[in-house]
């Protein structure tokens, strides 16, 4: 065995190096045009390059194991990464990671949860984790504009939400519509993203089975899954980052934390 991967990884990087070509054009097209993007463009695509290659040989360490243990290890790495990145785009958001984190957690594993309950997918490393990553991407997303917007639109409409308070309602109720509008902004690409599949573009997932060999048939069962999945785990993820957040917005006497919203 010895050192063959490296040599059949150094092979099967001959097309991704030469797929560099159109990189070079746009690195060019920058330069030309004085955009200064030059430098951010070369280094995105090495940190792709190399957190995809490390990603490439954990992936088939795991699913060599076949233990599950991997699976969870995995799958609670990528909540972690996926909370902090969602933390940081709510980051006025008082314990915005954690609520994140958790948001995204209870989402996804409820749906992963149903699907395995269901044998819609079998719990093996090979099915899972890809499945987990693409649920919690969508979730991150869609819970890091969730937090986001509720605190911003209750800091527009902090003499509304006062006001309600004022005449005794609860800060759920005070802050109900901004709840709503906060959810519908967050989830409207990922239905429309639905509405809109395989009409505009064919999704990663369905390409990537056809480019693979299967049947677009085949293709297209996954993908509806795939679709189900990501609606469920991102509702799911965005209704429990209101719950989560909402109270910090609040001190115990049921008055608006003016701190939170004294930030830009």
């Amino acid at each position: 065995m010895g050192w063959e991967w490296v040599s059949e990884f150094l092979y099967g990087m001959i097309k991704p190096a030469a797929a560099l070509a159109v990189v070079a054009m746009a690195v060019a097209l920058s330069y030309f045009q004085k955009l200064g993007l030059e430098g951010e463009m070369i280094y995105s695509i090495f940190r792709a390059f190399v957190q995809l290659s490390i990603i490439g040989f954990v992936l088939q360490f795991i699913f060599n194991q076949e233990n599950a243990l991997w699976i969870v290890l995995a799958y609670l790495f990528m909540v972690c990464v996926a909370g902090y990145t969602a933390g940081q785009r709510a980051k006025h958001v008082p314990r915005g990671k954690y609520v994140a984190g958790v948001s995204i957690l209870g989402g996804t594993a409820i749906t992963m949860f149903m699907l395995v309950i269901l044998r819609v997918f079998p719990f093996s490393p090979r099915y899972i984790i890809p499945v987990a990553g693409m649920m919690v991407g969508n979730a991150m997303t869609v819970t890091g504009v969730t937090m986001k917007k509720l605190r911003d639109d209750i800091k527009i409409q902090m003499n509304l939400v006062e006001t309600a308070l004022a005449l005794g309602a609860t800060p759920r109720q005070a802050t109900l519509q901004q709840v709503k509008r906060a959810l519908v902004i967050a989830l409207s690409p990922v239905l429309d993203n639905a509405k809109t599949v395989g009409l505009i573009s064919l999704p990663g997932a369905m390409t990537g089975l056809i480019m693979g060999g299967a049947s677009p048939l085949e293709a297209i069962r996954l993908q509806i899954i795939v679709m189900n999945m990501l609606v469920g785990a991102s509702t799911v993820s965005s209704i429990v980052s209101t719950y989560l957040c909402w109270p910090s917005f609040f001190t115990k006497a049921y008055q608006l934390e003016t701190k939170v919203f004294s930030t830009e």
